[in-house]
Parts: C-alpha cells; structure tokens; sequence
C-alpha cells in the first residue's frame, strides 16, 4: 500500500473511532448517575454490551470511509463522503442529546434523522463501492435497534 494509502487508512479509522471515544467519554459520566436512575425497557442489552459493538461499528465505518475515499475523486465520491460526515455528525450529537443534555426526545429525533442518513450513504456507498455498503448493514441494524430503545426510553421516563 503506498504512503499516501496508509495515510487515508489511518485516517479514516482514527476519525469514526476518535468521535466515538469522545462522545463515549460523556456517555460513561452519565451511566451511574442520571441514566442509572431511568426506567429501563425490557429489552435493554447490559451496559457493557455497548462499548464493544460501537468499537467495532465504528472500526466498520472507518474501514468504509476508506474504501470510498481512495476511489478516484469526483462529484460522487465527495457527496458520499459528505454524506458519511453527516451521519457521523448526527451519531456524535445522540449521546450529548440523550446522556449530557438529557434531551430524550431530541435525541430520538435526532437518531431518527441518522437512521435516514445510514440508508442514504448505504445508497450512495453502493453505488461507488458496494462492499462499502454492504459491511455497513450491522451498523444500519444496530441503530434501528438503538432507535427502538430511545423511542422506549422516551415513553418509559416522560412525566
């Protein structure tokens, strides 16, 4: 692989996998203080299911992003690419919507918005590379499941 390569590969994995240390870092603060005092839904995995599947969500979304941006550069490749930063953004913003700001509501409508997101750079990404979709399915699966306990976590705690 050339140097420049390499570059993009260490790049594209440090920045899905550095934006999910970030916001995990808020989200471990607020687990034994205000979200331990939650109604939790039934169906509400242990906490420490969570850091592992985001590490390896957030490995796949690098693996991805690079996989797209050593493609020849063009319109396409670049609106996937802003694509992909979108989502990341909507991704990094649920957790100090939901665990920092305590904002459940605004977090679901905002992992509502990052699920539509996941489908469009699915469709952009498979246009371009479509192994860079298809390993992007867990990712897609695991927010529709997150947005299953967001929305049960919402109805569960209003007052």
């Amino acid at each position: 692989m050339k140097a420049n390569q390499t570059g993009k590969l260490i790049a594209s994995l440090l920045l899905p996998t550095g934006i999910g240390g970030i916001a995990g870092m808020f989200t471990t603060e607020a687990i034994p203080g205000w979200y331990a005092t939650l109604k939790q839904p039934s169906f509400n995995p242990p906490n420490w299911v969570f850091g592992p599947v985001w590490t390896t969500l957030y490995i796949i979304l690098g693996i991805s992003l690079f996989l797209i941006w050593k493609l020849e550069s063009g319109k396409e490749r670049n609106q996937a690419m802003l694509i992909f930063m979108l989502q990341l953004l909507l991704n990094f913003c649920w957790s100090f919507f939901f665990f920092y700001f305590k904002m459940i509501g605004v977090a679901m409508a905002d992992i509502v918005a990052l699920w539509v997101m996941i489908v469009v750079m699915l469709v952009r990404f498979y246009k371009l590379k479509p192994v860079a979709a298809y390993i992007n399915i867990p990712y897609l699966l695991w927010v529709t499941f997150a947005s299953a306990l967001n929305m049960a976590y919402f109805f569960l705690n209003r007052n």
